[in-house]
């Protein structure tokens, strides 16, 4: 072989290695976080799924990474995943805290290392943001309306002094609370008395328990106020253990597909809807327009509608 075919045959050599080294282009997609509660809630289960479904819809737009945490109560944990996505360097933070304010110092952190941040479901709490200079966009229902429609229905089935009882949400959640002053709103409306209230922790099993206890304390009840569905079963559930099915009635919150069936034969009488489906894709679409726009934060109100027996 010639020299100058030597040289011709390397060079094409090392041509064809450079060529093969070539890297692919780099994901230049924004990655947004979706940072839920708990996952053995049947809401945030649809509430992951509905992301799913909006990211293979939107797959040149964003990349999603969804995650949860084991129980409503579990709140370190939560902080810890919006620490790990901090350490990921998201491009955005789509979360529905679990506490109101025990999430906020870590919230703030994400913003300060320039994370968008949006709060859905349950608001963070304002004194605590504004104590640290700092404000967040809120996208979610107004739960005390919501509540309130509810209570008003309930209402409906009852006579005024009628004696009602409250299974309330976390003490430490907004959404919660709201809630809570929207059964109050109904209740006082109606001129119904509240002979007891008492949180049972978003927790099925809790509430059932909470329940059976109020049952027996108060033989008088004639309803029970649940601030979500998964507590609403609780309360069937002890309804039914205390023979007085068709006799107390049960309301709920959150329009799961669990109580579906209880809708219909009347165990349950009302629940609201506040698509959970569509929550976290409604923070997620914000989070991309502010990543575009650079926008002002701001706050946006979601529906929340009433779900009674068709």
């Amino acid at each position: 072989m010639t020299i100058t075919v030597r040289v011709v045959a390397m060079c094409a050599f090392v041509l064809a290695g450079a060529m093969s080294c070539t890297r692919a282009p780099a994901d230049t997609r924004p990655v947004v976080a979706l940072v839920m509660k708990s996952l053995a809630n049947e809401f945030f289960q649809t509430m992951e799924e509905g992301a799913r479904r909006h990211e293979a819809e939107h797959a040149s737009e964003y990349r999603l990474i969804p995650n949860g945490i084991r129980d409503e109560l579990d709140v370190a944990r939560q902080v810890d995943l919006v620490e790990q996505m901090i350490a990921q360097r998201v491009s955005a933070i789509v979360i529905a805290p679990a506490d109101s304010k025990a999430l906020v110092p870590v919230v703030v952190k994400a913003q300060q290392a320039g994370i968008v941040v949006v709060n859905i479901d349950n608001r963070l709490d304002r004194d605590v943001l504004a104590a640290r200079g700092a404000r967040v966009s809120f996208v979610g229902p107004d739960n005390r309306a919501g509540a309130a429609k509810v209570g008003d229905f309930l209402a409906t089935r009852l006579k005024r002094g009628d004696a009602v009882a409250m299974l309330e949400g976390a003490p430490n959640a907004f959404n919660g609370v709201q809630r809570k002053l929207g059964f109050e709103d109904a209740t006082t409306r109606a001129g119904l008395r509240v002979v007891a209230a008492q949180t049972a922790n978003w927790e099925t099993s809790q509430a059932s328990q909470v329940a059976a206890a109020m049952l027996t304390a108060h033989p008088e009840i004639t309803a029970l106020l649940c601030a979500n569905d998964s507590m609403a079963l609780g309360a069937v559930a002890a309804v039914r253990g205390a023979g007085r099915t068709g006799e107390v009635a049960v309301v709920g919150f959150d329009n799961i597909s669990a109580v579906r069936p209880l809708l219909a034969d009347g165990r349950l009488l009302a629940t609201a809807d506040q698509h959970g489906d569509r929550l976290a894709v409604y923070g997620i679409e914000y989070a991309l327009e502010i990543l575009k726009t650079k926008a002002t934060p701001a706050d946006r109100e979601t529906p929340v509608d009433l779900v009674v027996k068709r």
